[in-house]
């Protein structure tokens, strides 16, 4: 039986009351942070053309855009909101499956939940950790064989259309016929790239929202009763042999579910740029306020890298040193280490077109060389990261970060979260009404005593 008939009998069957306390409170944590990247995202490149189309578009009014008084389509809703999240690359991950499950799954539980209505804030906390859970599991398989730079896919959305379909699935009541259905419609629509990094386009951030979407359509089309590939996981032309040649570990889709719920592992970004580059930024910061380093002081910066982020995180150095747009900022080590030691912080004013155009920076990442270091090569979690500094003195510091701040071992707190919120409220161009921001947070706090979420959607519109 395919690993899909499995996936689709927990997303119908698990109720909140199956949820460990841990996994509520972690799934609350995860939608606090969607809200506060979206609002630091609001009006970003990209985000802003998006929205005019989508407006332009017009249609039913049935979910609202996050920070924006519009409301239109479910699709066009979920949509917007997860690119609009997805922008500035700060929102949350799975270290080890590669995937940003919150930018795709929480977009698609509110634009659903809305559309529906009464959906209260046990069933919306369930939908959510359910998908969250898919999406992880459909990553955490696919690592053991084929590394994600080799892969060439993005898997946020490879995967994020399958775990909004299971996600929309659970909050429109499909059964387990439909849920597989619903599936089977999503995978037909799988896509997303590793090119668009190499070329830093504005299609990386629509990733996300191209597959909350599509997770979408592929749910309602299965209420309608249309069928899907029944094996889109592991059948002849499922998505792991077609997508991914074979390499993938069926243990990982179904081991503990139900039981153990992914979600738990997700990490809560403090840098709004690419997971791979933070071990490195942590690394860079520890040995700057160690040693009260400046930028005058330094004559060479020395990265080493494992073969998973070299490709696209490390190369080509002219461009990840000096980068030509944004997008490649929030893909280059190099910049983020530079940034580290230029500011001693790593903030959304750093990943600016101003910013990177800053002398002050450019001239830090000037100093820069990277090499391949293949002893830090990791198939089981996110590859650490070591930074050397020589100074014009002839010290040399060397710092190897092997679990980046906000990961489960290096945990943020809710409480972070409520800081990182108002940080983002205070870079954003769209502001919310004062004291609406306490209430957004004091309400998602006590998300499961809530009757119907249509009353958070009001708040943040």
């Amino acid at each position: 039986m395919d690993a899909a008939y499995l996936l689709a009998k927990n997303l119908v069957n698990i109720r909140y009351e199956d949820l460990p306390l841990n996994v509520v409170e972690a799934t609350k944590k995860q939608i606090l942070d969607l809200l506060a990247v979206a609002l630091a995202g609001y009006a970003k490149p990209g985000v802003v053309e998006l929205l005019d189309m989508l407006t332009t578009w017009g249609g039913k009014k049935e979910s609202s855009i996050i920070y924006s008084n519009k409301k239109l389509p479910v699709l066009h809703a979920a949509q917007m909101n997860a690119t609009m999240a997805h922008a500035l690359d700060f929102d949350d991950v799975n270290d080890a499956a590669v995937v940003h499950p919150g930018v795709v799954i929480i977009p698609t539980s509110m634009a659903m939940a809305e559309r529906k209505g009464n959906v209260s804030g046990r069933e919306f906390v369930t939908a959510t950790a359910l998908g969250i859970d898919m999406m992880c599991r459909l990553g955490l398989a696919s690592k053991p064989d084929v590394p994600l730079a080799k892969s060439g896919w993005l898997f946020t959305s490879l995967y994020g259309y399958l775990g909004a379909a299971g996600t929309a699935g659970r909050i429109l009541g499909l059964d387990e016929e439909g849920m597989v259905n619903a599936i089977g419609i999503a995978y037909h629509q799988c896509g997303g790239n590793l090119q668009t990094i190499l070329d830093g386009g504005l299609s990386k951030r629509m990733g996300a929202g191209f597959a909350a979407r599509g997770g979408i359509t592929a749910a309602l089309m299965a209420e309608k009763g249309i069928t899907g590939a029944k094996n889109c996981l592991e059948g002849e032309f499922g998505i792991y042999r077609l997508h991914l040649r074979g390499g993938y570990d069926p243990k990982a889709l179904t081991t503990d579910l139900g039981k153990h719920f992914e979600g738990v592992n997700v990490s809560t970004k403090p840098y709004p740029c690419c997971r791979g580059i933070h071990c490195f930024i942590d690394a860079a910061l520890a040995i700057v306020n160690t040693h009260n380093i400046t930028p005058k002081d330094v004559k060479e910066i020395t990265i080493y890298t494992g073969e998973g982020h070299y490709p696209t995180l490390a190369t080509p150095i002219e461009t990840k040193c000096k980068p030509r747009n944004i997008v490649d900022a929030q893909f280059s080590i190099p910049w983020g280490v530079a940034v580290a030691i230029a500011r001693r912080k790593v903030t959304v004013e750093e990943y600016t077109e101003t910013a990177i155009k800053n002398r002050d920076i450019l001239k830090v990442s000037g100093k820069i060389k990277v090499e391949l270091d293949t002893g830090l090569n990791r198939s089981d979690k996110i590859e650490p990261g070591r930074v050397k500094i020589m100074t014009k003195k002839g010290d040399i510091y060397s710092e190897q970060v092997e679990d980046p701040l906000g990961s489960p071992r290096r945990p943020m707190s809710f409480d972070d979260c409520v800081k990182k919120f108002k940080d983002c409220a205070s870079y954003s161009m769209k502001k919310l009404p004062e004291g609406r921001a306490d209430r957004v947070i004091q309400l998602i706090g006590k998300l499961e005593k809530v009757g119907d979420v249509s009353e958070m959607m009001k708040l943040l519109t």
